[in-house]
Parts: C-alpha cells; sequence; structure tokens
C-alpha cells in the first residue's frame, strides 16, 4: 500500500508540474486567477510531503507516515481552492463568446490547463490521500 502511494504520488507530481509549467509558460502571476503563494504553496507542501514519504517508506518510522498524511491536509485545502478559480476559466474557455480578443479570464494562463490533466492531478491526489491514510493506519502508529 505504501508503495502505491509512492508511484500515485508520483504520477500526480507529474500532472501538477505540467500544469505549473503551462502556468509559468503562460504569463504565471501577470494575469492569472491564482497566486504565486496558492502555486508555490501547493507545490511546496505536496513536495516536502513526498519526501517525507519517502523517508517514511526508507526508515520504516510509522510518525513519519502520520506526518506525510498531516502535509497532505493542506495540500488538498489548496488544490481544491486552486480548482474552484480554475473552473470560471474553463468555462471561459469552453464559452463561444468573446473570441480569441478576449481579456479577463479568457487570458488567465490557467485557462490552457489540458483537461484531462487537471482531472487526472486531481483524481490521482484523491487515491493518493487514501492510500496513505491506509498505510499510514496499517503502521499501527496511530
Amino acid at each position: 500500500m505504501a508503495i502505491a502511494a509512492l508511484i500515485t504520488w508520483l504520477l500526480t507530481a507529474v500532472g501538477g508540474f505540467v500544469m505549473l509549467g503551462v502556468w509559468i509558460a503562460r504569463g504565471g502571476r501577470r494575469t492569472s486567477r491564482f497566486s504565486p503563494g496558492l502555486i508555490f504553496g501547493h507545490f511546496a507542501l505536496a513536495a516536502a510531503g513526498l519526501v517525507v514519504w519517502i523517508v517514511f517508506l526508507v526508515a520504516d518510522a510509522a510518525a513519519l507516515a502520520w506526518v506525510a498524511l498531516v502535509l497532505l491536509v493542506p495540500v488538498a485545502l489548496l488544490g481544491f481552492a486552486m480548482f474552484a478559480r480554475w473552473l470560471p476559466a474553463y468555462r471561459a474557455r469552453t464559452a463561444v463568446a468573446g473570441g480569441p480578443g478576449a481579456t479577463g479570464t479568457q487570458q488567465a494562463p490557467e485557462r490552457h490547463f489540458p483537461v484531462a490533466v487537471v482531472a487526472g492531478h486531481g483524481l490521482l491526489a484523491v487515491v493518493t490521500v487514501v492510500l496513505v491514510l491506509l498505510a499510514a493506519l496499517a503502521t499501527g502508529g496511530a
């Protein structure tokens, strides 16, 4: 279970890197509905949790599994906040009105996120949290 959590966590990170790359390449904070603190806070906490999880796998210290799980809570909350801010940009992208010269949300870099990547990232994130929780419970260090 712990190895499955690592695999899903790494796959989730790949999706996150794709979206971060699109966000930066398309102008980042200049026209985004996402603040850099939101983006990089989510990234930093997820990366820190992943490092703790890897150390847990190597050291087999139950407390580290719980620390990783606790780190995932704000990661998930920030992820939900970004998803809520992404939805209007996605809806504006799919709207017929406005055309290519539209301003505002139409120009937000997050409107260029591939829908499959957003969906996959979210789904894998949920699976990761569940697997981390189950692995932490299995350690008996509750």
